[in-house]
């Protein structure tokens, strides 16, 4: 069976629930901590998918992973045991993104990414989230990514558009130019 079918429908189903229940905001914080642990943490993913674990150990395990030590919201709650008693956990982190995008779309939430060598001050990131919320005429949520690879420079991903401004890809572009240029020589 397709993923991205299976995932798109229980998040569809998920997000009509939520707004029905007016629980849609509380759900999308749960989610988005959800996503970090699925992220920080790859054998989160290979737990749920232990046949060992009973549901209310992989039901503890991501309400968790949501919340921490705070009680999980009744909806998510609902909805993690019915993904659990469909033996749909393996499709959880693919649920999960969908649901975000769904959340996200809906509210105009636009996502973008900045990717530096060295951290870069309050001040800056502000003027770029103005400047990004301004263009694409909604709100928006940034991550600051410290990378010192990049040399120098910054790399800016907004939605599905990237600006690669650094300058380990300047010299890439610089050193394939000469290489190019020789081949043409010789």
């Amino acid at each position: 069976m397709d993923i991205g079918i299976v995932s798109m429908r229980y998040a569809k189903a998920l997000m009509e629930y939520a707004k029905s229940m007016g629980a849609e905001d509380t759900l999308y914080k749960e989610f988005c901590m959800l996503d970090r642990s699925f992220r920080k943490h790859p054998d989160l993913r290979m737990a749920l998918e232990n046949p060992i674990l009973t549901i209310r150990e992989k039901l503890t395990l991501i309400c968790t992973a949501a919340v921490g030590d705070a009680p999980a919201g009744r909806e998510f709650a609902r909805f993690m045991t019915l993904v659990l008693k469909n033996r749909r956990e393996n499709f959880l982190q693919y649920i999960c993104l969908s649901f975000l995008d769904l959340y996200r779309k809906d509210k105009h939430i636009g996502v973008g990414k900045l990717i530096t060598a060295v951290p870069v001050s309050q001040e800056v990131r502000e003027r770029i989230h103005d400047s990004a919320s301004s263009l694409l005429h909604a709100s928006m949520e940034l991550q600051t990514e410290v990378d010192p690879s990049i040399e120098g420079g910054f790399i800016f991903d907004i939605n599905d558009f990237r600006l690669d401004a650094s300058i380990a890809t300047q010299l890439k572009k610089v050193k394939q130019q000469f290489i190019d240029k020789n081949r043409r020589i010789v």
